[in-house]
């Protein structure tokens, strides 16, 4: 049982720089954003690792995407696995798009950054939320409306700012 917030973040930071596959390679990784360029600027990146954002809705668990089904939102690549999805998103991109730019949801409750896993999800009051372990998944779910509500206190004094710039 972890008490210390500080050594539940270490244990996330050194799960994130050991076990975990980022959609792209590069300096800064997130799965909406993807890479960040040596001169700070954002490049197109793969949004949720290439998995299809509706489908959480729609089929209630996570789909690969197809890249014949694509669309660039919000400096991101999504992707569908069907033209009616892509269709779906196109009409309403905010309801599908992740919170916290597809950052864990935990991460950001506790003011970082760490990439979200696209197969550990929930959806909360109509929002996609991604978390970056199972067992920050488990620590998150341990009180979820607490944990949204800091991470949008937290959200915003850290959305602009990369990984490594979080202190």
């Amino acid at each position: 049982m972890l008490t210390n917030t500080k050594t539940y973040i270490a244990i996330a930071v050194a799960s994130l720089l050991g076990t975990m596959t980022p959609a792209l390679a590069g300096p800064e990784i997130n799965t909406t954003t993807g890479i960040v360029t040596a001169n700070g600027k954002p490049a197109l990146g793969l949004a949720v690792h290439g998995y299809d954002v509706v489908s959480y809705f729609t089929e209630g668990k996570p789909v690969k995407g197809d890249a014949r089904f694509a669309v660039s939102q919000s400096a991101a690549t999504y992707r569908f696995s069907s033209q009616a999805n892509l269709d779906t998103f196109k009409a309403n991109p905010a309801k599908y798009e992740p919170a916290y730019g597809g950052f864990c949801a935990y991460g950001v409750s506790v003011g970082a950054k760490f990439d979200g896993d696209p197969t550990l999800w929930k959806i909360v009051d109509g929002k996609l939320y991604l978390n970056l372990d199972p067992g920050i998944q488990e620590e998150w779910s341990k009180d979820i409306s607490g944990n949204i509500k800091k991470a949008e206190v937290n959200w915003p004094g850290i959305k602009g700012k990369l990984p490594s710039e979080i202190k």
